[in-house]
């Protein structure tokens, strides 16, 4: 958790929103992730947010569904992401790396295990997608015993009683989901972020992420003058693809497009 409490307060003795990517970890291929992740940071990535492949991930559209479907028939598992992020660690100390997934892979793993391994690789935190707050203790306890934060969605159909036990059960930040649905499936509703924003923040001082629908600068830009954070994903997993297959060059196409992000983002505070 120390990482995000550090990235956040540098941030906001800045005035600046925070830029949260995320990659699925063995996407397009095991080798280029950690040279990714670099890339991203970079670029100005301030959380990096990875991805566990899993089978059915219900959370995920297209785009990120065939991306861990990708990273699955190149033999990714729990255990080689965990190594991938030991891997980044040799070079980079400092950005903090969000793991996120869903409950099968980490209970196969077993819940102790797991918070002790990814505390060992140098993670900072886990977002499980199917793990409510309501039965979420058996995961949640070992997480913070570890070190690790766990950090939960609020939804926009989330009612105010529900979000209190989300941000009273939650550390590092909260991920505000600003669509009715998938990842990638449609474009925010602008107009309603900042009372979602400022909704959830009468429950905590935790900062406030937006993800879901995020698809150029322009949006993020938007987003970074109402929250403490931006998260893109499956427009960040859609260049991915689309780019070389270099690693260097696919590298020097996600850091020019990362950092397309990062000035419209901290442009968008300076007005």
């Amino acid at each position: 958790m120390d990482r995000f409490e550090r990235r956040f307060a540098t941030l906001r003795a800045h005035d600046r929103a925070a830029l949260v990517f995320y990659l699925m970890a063995g996407d397009p291929d095991p080798a280029a992730t950690v040279p990714l992740m670099q890339a991203l940071a970079a670029a100005g990535a301030d959380v990096i947010e990875l991805g566990i492949p899993f089978s059915d991930p219900m959370a995920d559209g297209p785009v990120i569904q065939k991306a861990g479907e990708r990273a699955l028939a190149q033999g990714m598992t729990l255990r080689r992401v965990l190594g991938l992020v030991s891997e980044f660690r040799r070079t980079d100390a400092t950005t903090p790396v969000l793991l996120m997934g869903y409950l099968n892979p980490i209970e196969s793993f077993g819940y102790e295990a797991f918070c002790a391994a990814a505390a060992d690789a140098g993670v900072d935190g886990a977002l499980v997608v199917d793990m409510p707050p309501e039965e979420g203790a058996d995961l949640v306890e070992p997480l913070r015993r570890a070190g690790l934060a766990p950090v939960l969605l609020v939804a926009p159909t989330t009612t105010d009683e529900r979000i209190g036990l989300i941000c009273a059960t939650a550390a590092g930040f909260v991920y505000y989901v600003s669509v009715k649905g998938i990842t990638g499936s449609q474009q925010p509703d602008f107009g309603a972020l900042e009372a979602a924003v400022e909704r959830i923040r009468r429950h905590t001082s935790l900062p406030v992420a937006v993800g879901f629908g995020i698809r150029d600068p322009d949006a993020a830009a938007q987003i970074a003058r109402v929250s403490d954070a931006i998260v893109v994903g499956s427009a960040l997993v859609s260049r991915i693809l689309a780019g070389p297959r270099d690693v260097q060059a696919l590298c020097g196409d996600v850091r020019a497009f990362a950092g397309g992000f990062r000035e419209a983002v901290d442009g968008a505070r300076l007005h």
